[in-house]
């Protein structure tokens, strides 16, 4: 203790390392304490060390467990959503391949219909699959990124070719900057979010409305949107919205919740960001913005603007020229 100090601290330690420190106030002049003031001043500083510790540990106890019980719930809703989202498409192959097998005399279109739908009802399996084993990956931090120059018109072109007959006619409207750079990313990394991006707006939006995906700069940064003029997302959700299983309720549209947590995963893995908004006049846009991957090139001009349309045919491969 100091001459001219005006408080007495002491140290509160416990095996666990200080948890504290004791002040006592002291009158000026007042050197030290008596023999027996320090022991009493000593015992009820390790009573205070040992109270603030057992709080502590209760405090540690009681979020255990509140977290235990949250995961436990989450781990539930999970198994519950997944069995039924492997249940539904599988049950539908299942009873395709049983009436293949047990009505031999099915005329050819009625084949080819059946065969039609239990290939829509596999390509959902795997998709569920394949998030799955996604959103493992970038839990375990094991997404490794092979990042290259990519040009924003070839991905929109490889991610729309993906979707084939899977668009089920719709129009997609497509527009990119005169003046844009190529992005640096790992390129089938990046279809793969604009994929689950461009599904979403596919899923929640009418048949009747055009779906938006463009491609601007923004900075130094290239910023590609998806947009579409469906129902939007409620206030309340857009903070949990890239979460993994949330999903927002009461929208009557199937899915397991990790479409956007695994697009948040790899363009974070980027050095990017993700963003979700509502529109003016409604619906969604999500923005993703990743590095540019070299100087801003301007592209050809094209007759009529760089906005193109292009409605996505039924049940066959899609005319990419369209967008070249």
């Amino acid at each position: 203790m100091f001459p001219d100090a005006r408080a007495y601290y002491i140290p509160l330690i416990t095996a666990r390392g200080a948890v504290g420190v004791m002040s006592i106030p002291v009158d000026a002049g007042i050197s030290r304490f008596k023999p027996d003031q320090e022991r009493l001043i000593d015992a009820f500083a390790d009573l205070a060390a040992v109270g603030i510790e057992r709080v502590a540990f209760a405090e540690e106890t009681r979020r255990m467990k509140l977290s235990q019980a949250a995961t436990e719930k989450l781990q539930t809703a999970f198994l519950d959503s997944i069995s039924h989202d492997l249940r539904t498409p599988l049950s539908s192959v299942i009873g395709v391949l049983s009436s293949l097998q047990e009505e031999p005399g099915l005329d050819d279109a009625a084949k080819v219909n059946l065969i039609q739908v239990a290939r829509e009802e596999a390509e959902k399996l795997n998709d569920i699959i394949t998030n799955l084993l996604d959103i493992s990956r970038i839990q375990a931090g094991a997404v490794k990124l092979n990042r290259q120059p990519a040009d924003v018109s070839d991905i929109f072109n490889v991610t729309i070719d993906q979707f084939g007959g899977r668009a089920h006619g719709r129009t997609i409207s497509v527009n990119v900057a005169a003046e844009i750079a190529p992005v640096m990313a790992d390129f089938s990394l990046i279809v793969k979010v604009l994929y689950n991006l461009l599904d979403n707006a596919l899923k929640y939006s009418s048949p009747e409305s055009a779906v938006e995906i463009s491609a601007r700069m923004d900075g130094e940064n290239v910023a590609i949107e998806v947009a579409d003029r469906g129902v939007g997302i409620p206030p309340q959700d857009l903070p949990y919205i890239f979460g993994r299983f949330y999903r927002v309720p009461n929208t009557g549209v199937p899915g397991t919740g990790l479409g956007l947590s695994i697009c948040k995963g790899i363009v974070e893995a980027h050095g990017g960001a993700i963003t979700a908004g509502n529109r003016p006049g409604g619906g969604a846009i999500f923005t993703v913005t990743l590095p540019a991957g070299g100087p801003v090139v301007r592209r050809p001009v094209v007759v009529g603007g760089e906005s193109r349309n292009k409605r996505v045919p039924k049940d066959e491969e899609l005319d990419t020229s369209f967008f070249s």
